[in-house]
């Protein structure tokens, strides 16, 4: 990794760079001064197609300014720009210091209208197509990614457009949760639960608990195999919303159905990540976010209707 680290390839490209550079200056002067071998009516004695004959005549005085031009102006893009390793220039220039630039200048320029939905409430806001058309773009850009273009969601990511809700699915905590973003933590419980044995009937346990298919003798004998889970879940399986604990009742898998994902859950345990967007999208733009994910599930919901 010390390739990576060091500084040797910041001064490779650099004296690459210049070397190039000055060969070009150099190859201009040299081919200034050469002196061709011609005959004595000026040409080289190569000859095409019969009688089509090379010149030695020397290159347009504005053709090689041209050149020399050229050469002056990567001296002076390499002064003031980030060029030579890692030397970043008179200027400071970077992409992302322009990028944020243009950012900062665009949100000023529509400040504006987000301060006008901003003083609304949510679930005004949610009804406003005009807010709507906006958070549907911001979904878009920063959360279909994950969630999927429908809202939907996919295995692990969950679906903003039904009433399962890990966290709570008020205006207020949806905004904290895409402010600041959320770690979901599912411990491995294998070692808690017991043998492997009592890891398959806790499974069918879980499975009986939303009335999927199951072993109703082995859910019988997982049950008390349960109040490892009860912590976070609850005695009753239902969740608890402020710890992110799913619902195990309801029929809603969000990492995969069946005895076989249950029991990789219980095994093996999960992490899943929401991040924040408090450094990417403005207060404004995150209210409009807020407005348009819980219209998702209610009945101004864009994507819903």
């Amino acid at each position: 990794m010390s390739d990576f680290t060091s500084n040797f390839w910041a001064i490779w490209v650099s004296g690459i760079t210049v070397v190039s550079i000055l060969a070009c200056l150099l190859l201009l002067w040299f081919s200034g001064k050469a002196k061709a071998m011609t005959a004595e009516d000026n040409t080289t004695g190569h000859v095409w197609d019969g009688d089509l004959r090379e010149m030695n005549n020397p290159l347009p005085r504005w053709w090689a300014w041209l050149f020399v031009i050229t050469i002056v102006f990567a001296f002076v893009y390499l002064a003031l720009y980030p060029g030579l390793g890692t030397n970043p220039g008179k200027l400071a220039w970077t992409s992302v210091g322009q990028h944020q630039a243009e950012v900062q200048k665009a949100n000023a320029d529509v400040a504006p209208l987000y301060a006008k939905f901003e003083a609304m409430k949510p679930e005004d806001v949610a009804r406003d197509a005009q807010a709507m058309a906006i958070g549907e773009r911001l979904f878009m850009n920063n959360c279909s990614q994950c969630h999927a273009s429908d809202a939907r969601g996919n295995k692990g990511i969950p679906n903003l457009t039904d009433n399962d809700w890990l966290y709570g699915g008020s205006p207020a905590t949806i905004k904290e949760t895409l402010t600041n973003g959320r770690m979901g933590a599912m411990p491995a419980m294998a070692a808690a639960v017991g043998t492997s044995e009592d890891v398959k009937n806790l499974a069918q346990y879980v499975l009986s608990l939303s009335g999927s298919p199951h072993d109703s003798v082995q859910a019988s004998l997982g049950k008390p195999k349960f109040a490892a889970c009860a912590a976070c879940h609850g005695a009753d399986g239902k969740g608890t919303q402020a710890m992110g604990a799913p619902n195990l009742t309801d029929d809603i898998w969000l990492h995969g159905y069946g005895e076989a994902a249950v029991i990789a859950m219980i095994n093996g345990g999960k992490m899943n990540q929401m991040p924040a967007q408090v450094d990417k999208l403005t207060q404004g733009q995150i209210h409009i976010l807020t407005s348009y994910v819980w219209g998702l599930s209610n009945k101004y919901g864009a994507l819903a209707q």
